[in-house]
């Protein structure tokens, strides 16, 4: 009887692995997915953006340094989609470029169109200054930390499974 009640112990126990098992991999195989699909929607979006904004310049028959900032800001987010569906890692500094970006076309638009001199214009490049220092940051501590997979960490440990 204790030897029955054993072997219903470890089938039950390899039952219920199994299950665990293909329920990670069903997941993975989901949370890839959605990965995918929202990040190709995202750089369609981006590259319809992009060109409607173009349509728009050479409609207009003219760009301005703002509408220029505009695309590079678009060439940064389809970069940033495309190094992420390459490697799955997130480049945050690509973030930190379009904010840069971003606010030097607020700068651009503050000098030139309303041409104000006042606290504004000392905020938007004090916020470019802490930026760009925080891209210096980035790239300093991984090039003296440099991370080989942080996908990895993420994997549970093969030795830990096995004991």
């Amino acid at each position: 009887m204790p030897e029955a009640i054993r072997r219903l112990g470890i089938a039950t126990s390899n039952l219920h692995r199994g299950m665990r098992d293909t329920a990670d991999a069903v997941g993975q195989v989901l949370v890839d997915a959605f990965h995918f699909v929202a990040l190709f929607v995202i750089g369609a979006t981006t590259v319809w953006s992009a060109v409607a904004a173009f349509i728009g310049m050479v409609a207009q028959g003219r760009a301005s340094l703002g509408d220029i900032l505009l695309l590079f800001m678009y060439l940064e987010i389809v970069a940033m989609v495309g190094i992420y569906f390459k490697t799955t890692r997130l480049p945050v500094r690509y973030l930190i470029y379009i904010a840069i970006t971003a606010l030097s076309r607020v700068l651009i638009e503050i000098v030139g169109a309303e041409h104000r001199t006042g606290i504004d214009i000392l905020v938007v490049a004090s916020a470019i200054l802490l930026l760009s220092f925080a891209v210096l940051v980035l790239r300093f501590g991984s090039h003296r930390f440099p991370s080989d997979s942080p996908a990895a960490d993420l994997q549970p440990n093969k030795a830990k499974q096995t004991s």
